[in-house]
């Protein structure tokens, strides 16, 4: 208690809130409506790592250094992704949404929240399989810049291609996976004809508007680390860039159920959070 009489906040708790704040006002990056729990986890790690011994003296530099924030940046974000992450998902893509997509002269399609690009690379893939090569494009997109250049590289590491090439099998590949890059040492480039589709761009679900009308989004696994408000968000986003018969894919934990787009949306594979927007 504090000598007033009033509960005696937790001081961690106000550091967080004036580092979140000041780096909403400085940089316009919006972490305050993240899961306070996931995001208080990340900044405890970040901050053990750092040097600094409590939050109010990070704060100073984290707003005057850009260098710090761009570390703070990359300690908070999500980064955990692979090739065909969870290979049903893409399975059921291939089986259920590319016939309608074929049916499209050219496709658009936003993979909000990209981290290093693996799932967009993947969906390269797959539709290029399937006798949609030069008649789409994907927009990746993510918070963090420096993951994005990342990703743009198109660089694997060869230690992960035995998973890689498994989920790939697994998703219905019809090829070798091994066609897909050029191993040199401990490092695969893939291949540039999958680059050339991908157009990598930062953009922030938080406070950023919507990349243009799509006909497919793919967030997956990202919305779980957000509080309902900011889902709610970016939810209406992904709603207002998708035209009637549009698809909405979400993480295997991420669902539209009693939200406020779900009447618009049917579902297309529900296990693996596949949606259509409705026509009427």
């Amino acid at each position: 208690m504090s000598e007033w009489g009033h509960p005696q906040p937790d001081l961690q708790e106000v550091e967080i809130r004036l580092l979140l704040e000041g780096i909403e006002q400085v940089y316009g990056y919006d972490f305050r409506d993240y899961a306070e729990a996931s995001i208080r986890r990340r900044l405890l790690h970040w901050l053990g790592e750092s040097g600094f011994e409590t939050f109010s003296l990070a704060q100073s530099r984290v707003l005057r250094d850009r260098r710090v924030f761009d570390s703070l940046l990359r300690g908070i974000t999500i980064n955990v992704t692979e090739m065909f992450r969870d290979p049903a998902f893409f399975r059921m893509v291939r089986t259920k949404v590319v016939p309608f997509l074929r049916t499209y002269p050219f496709v658009k399609i936003w993979h909000a929240g990209c981290a290093t690009g693996e799932e967009a690379y993947s969906m390269a893939i797959l539709l290029n399989e399937e006798g949609m090569a030069g008649r789409y494009r994907i927009y990746a997109t993510d918070i963090n810049e420096a993951i994005l250049e990342r990703a743009q590289e198109g660089i694997l590491s060869v230690a992960n291609m035995q998973l890689f090439t498994r989920n790939y099998q697994l998703s219905g590949g019809a090829a070798s996976f091994a066609d897909y890059y050029t191993a040199r040492y401990e490092h695969a480039l893939l291949s540039p004809a999958l680059r050339k589709n991908i157009v990598f761009a930062p953009h922030n679900l938080a406070t950023d508007a919507e990349f243009g009308e799509m006909n497919m989004i793919v967030c997956r696994n990202v919305m779980i680390y957000f509080k309902p408000p900011l889902k709610e968000r970016c939810l209406r986003l992904f709603d207002d860039s998708l035209p009637p018969g549009g698809f909405l894919c979400l993480g295997l934990k991420e669902v539209l159920e009693r939200t406020s787009i779900e009447a618009r949306f049917a579902e297309l594979d529900g296990p693996m959070r596949i949606y259509r927007k409705r026509y009427d």
